[in-house]
């Protein structure tokens, strides 16, 4: 196994029904992630792009943590081929515990539980709870409608203008662990707190 530079938790859809460039692209991501020398923190999954994107980084001969909480486990929702799998009590554990195991995060496109873990991770930024890159790894233009959302948020005052810096958009897999390793190299970017004076 490669030397390790650190770990980019990957939020990501568990869905098999999604077009294939979605699958390509996550693959494509850890296959990346693991010839930069990244390791990679998943939810264990043994579907869609959490499996594609586990496949990629194995493949290229890197790891990958899955945190799966026990429910999960109970109902073979994991992906034996993980390098290694760690059980957490339940949801809110494990996203604790990837958070505290990744240096940054790339949220690739999902449903619910991919943009609930997404916007949660930003409110941590957000608020200086963390202070790493998150990316949005924007295949086909899906994550398009959820920065306008964003940029509305600010434009009506319900965020700041340097809120802007919380999160980064990224069109494909090379441009997502690029921009990573450059916030990582120059310093991330810190917006000003939440609330106004």
């Amino acid at each position: 196994m490669k030397q390790e530079k650190g770990k980019i938790c990957v939020f990501a859809a568990s869905s098999a029904r999604i077009d294939k460039v979605y699958n390509d692209e996550a693959y494509e991501l850890g296959r990346i992630m693991a010839e930069h020398g990244w390791g990679c923190v998943n939810g264990s999954g043994g579907m869609g792009l959490m499996r594609s994107v586990s496949d990629g980084v194995l493949d290229a001969g890197g790891h990958v943590t899955g945190v799966i909480p026990k429910f999960m486990v109970d109902n073979n929702w994991g992906y034996d081929r993980v390098s290694e799998e760690i059980i957490t009590a339940d949801m809110h554990e494990r996203k604790e515990m990837m958070n505290n195991l990744s240096d940054a995060v790339v949220a690739l496109p999902g449903g619910c539980g991919t943009l609930e873990e997404l916007l949660e991770v930003i409110t941590w930024r957000q608020l200086a709870i963390i202070t790493k890159p998150i990316i949005l790894l924007n295949t086909k233009g899906y994550y398009d409608p959820l920065v306008e959302m964003l940029n509305r948020s600010v434009a009506e005052g319900f965020m700041k203008h340097t809120h802007c810096v919380l999160w980064t958009v990224a069109d494909t897999p090379l441009e997502a662990v690029e921009a990573i390793e450059k916030q990582l190299e120059e310093g991330v970017a810190v917006s000003d707190t939440k609330f106004y004076d």
